[in-house]
C-alpha cells in the first residue's frame, strides 16, 4: 500500500477488524484471559498484547513514524517505564532546564534510590548539553515546546551530540503531537506522550505512551511486564476512537491557538505571552524549521493589578482546569498544578511566576474566547 495520508491514518491504522459483524468501528476485546495452548501470541492485559493494545499501538507507531510503541496507563507511567528501562544504578541522565513538574519531580525524588545520577542543563543551548554529559552519562532527556513556558529545543542539535556519544535522546511530545512534528526526523530516538492530552483530546482518558524502534520498544517492554503500568481495554478503545480526530482537533486547536496569542501579545492588560508561532517569540525561527505547526498551548501573564486566580474564576466560557488538550478551552495556574510540587526556587530557576497562566486552547470559535477574556479581565479590575 502506498503511503497514506495523515487523516487516513488516524482513521484506519491500527484497527482491530470486525470479521464477524462486519462493524464499521473496532469491538471491544475485554477478556483478561486468553488461550495459551495451540496460539501464536500468548495474550495478557500486563502483558500489553490484547488484541486492542496491539492495534492502538500499530496506530500511535504510524503517527510517529516508527517500528513500534507502547501504551500505558498514564503519561507519567510513559516517562518513568521510559527512563528506567535504559538507565540503572550508576548511570546518569541529563534533562533539559524547562520541563513538565511531574518528570521533574519523579527525577529529583525517585533517582537517588536507584543510584542514578542526574543534571538539569543551564539553558537549552547545546552547548550546555554537551559540557553536562558525564563518561557515565547514558540518555538526553527533552521537551519540546516545554510545559508551560514553551520553549523551544533544537532537536537535531541534541540528536546529533547523542549520536557522537553514543546515548539514547527522549523527548516528552505531548504538547506537539505527531500532528506538528515527528522528532524521529530530526534524530530523535524515543517520543514519550501524555495521551491524556491531544491523542485521548476530550478530557475523558487517562493514559500514556511511547514511540520508538522495535529493540527500544522490547526493552521498555520488559520492565513494563513486571511494573504492570497497563490500560483497560475499555480505555485502549476510547483512545483508538479520539486518534481517528486527532489531526482534525490539533489542526483546529493550533490555529486558534496563533490567533489567541496575537491578540493577547497585543491586549493592554497582558504583560507577556509565551507562544513558539509568534515572531517575539525568542526561538521563532527553530519552531518554524522543526514544527508543521505551533501547537495548541500558550502562556501569559497578566499585568500588575490583575490576581491571575481573580481573572480565571471570572471566566465564563473557557474553564479552569488541571489539565489540557481537550476541545474545550481550559485554563490553570502551573504554581498551584502541574508545577506545584516543585519548590518555589526551582519554579523560579524555570520562570514559573505565581502569576503566570497557561491556555489550553480549544475548538471554539475565536470570537467567543476574546469577548469571555475580556470580561473577565474588566471584572478583575473592578
Amino acid at each position: 500500500m502506498k503511503k497514506l495520508g495523515i487523516n487516513t491514518t488516524c482513521v484506519h491504522i491500527g484497527e482491530v477488524k470486525d470479521t464477524q459483524f462486519k462493524g464499521a468501528i473496532s469491538p471491544i476485546f475485554m477478556s483478561t484471559s486468553y488461550a495459551f495452548d495451540g496460539v501464536e501470541v500468548k495474550r495478557y492485559p500486563r502483558y500489553l498484547n490484547t488484541p486492542n493494545q496491539e492495534a492502538l499501538c500499530k496506530k500511535i507507531a504510524a503517527l510517529e513514524k516508527t517500528e513500534n510503541a507502547l501504551i500505558f496507563g498514564s503519561g507519567m507511567a510513559a516517562v518513568s517505564h521510559t527512563l528506567l528501562a535504559f538507565l540503572q544504578k550508576g548511570d546518569h541522565i541529563v534533562l533539559q532546564q524547562t520541563l513538565y513538574g511531574g518528570t521533574y519531580n519523579f527525577v529529583v525524588e525517585e533517582f537517588e534510590k536507584f543510584g542514578i545520577e542526574y543534571t538539569f542543563t543551564k539553558s537549552l543551548k547545546i552547548d550546555d548539553f554537551k559540557k553536562a554529559i558525564k563518561p557515565n552519562t547514558k540518555v538526553l532527556f527533552i521537551e519540546t515546546p516545554s510545559n508551560p513556558l514553551l520553549t523551544i529545543t533544537d532537536m537535531k542539535a541534541v540528536a546529533d551530540v547523542a549520536k557522537e556519544n553514543g546515548l539514547i535522546t527522549m523527548i516528552d511530545n505531548t504538547f506537539a503531537t505527531p500532528i506538528n512534528q515527528t522528532p524521529i526526523d530530526f534524530g530523535i530516538d524515543i517520543m514519550i506522550h501524555s495521551a491524556t492530552k491531544y491523542m485521548g483530546g476530550h478530557s475523558d482518558i487517562l493514559a500514556g505512551a511511547v514511540a520508538a524502534s522495535n529493540q527500544q520498544i522490547e526493552r521498555i517492554w520488559n520492565i513494563a511486564k513486571n511494573l504492570g503500568g497497563s490500560l483497560s481495554d475499555f480505555t485502549v478503545w476510547m483512545l483508538e476512537r479520539s486518534l481517528k480526530t486527532m489531526n482534525l482537533r490539533v489542526k483546529r486547536q493550533s490555529k486558534n491557538a496563533l490567533k489567541m496569542a496575537k491578540y493577547l501579545e497585543k491586549h493592554p492588560k497582558i504583560a507577556k505571552v509565551y507562544y513558539p508561532g509568534l515572531k517575539t517569540h525568542p526561538q521563532y525561527a527553530l519552531a518554524k524549521k522543526q514544527m508543521k505547526r505551533f501547537g495548541g498551548m500558550l502562556s501569559f501573564e497578566l499585568k500588575e493589578g490583575i490576581d491571575a486566580m481573580e481573572f480565571q474564576k471570572n471566566l465564563q466560557l473557557i474553564k479552569p482546569s488541571m489539565s489540557l488538550a481537550g476541545v474545550e478551552s481550559t485554563t490553570l495556574s502551573p504554581a498551584q498544578t502541574s508545577h506545584a510540587l516543585l519548590s518555589s526556587e526551582a519554579r523560579e530557576k524555570q520562570g514559573i511566576k505565581d502569576g503566570l497562566i497557561r491556555f489550553s486552547v480549544g475548538i471554539e470559535e475565536v470570537k467567543d474566547l476574546i469577548v469571555d477574556i475580556e470580561q473577565a479581565i474588566e471584572k478583575s479590575l473592578v
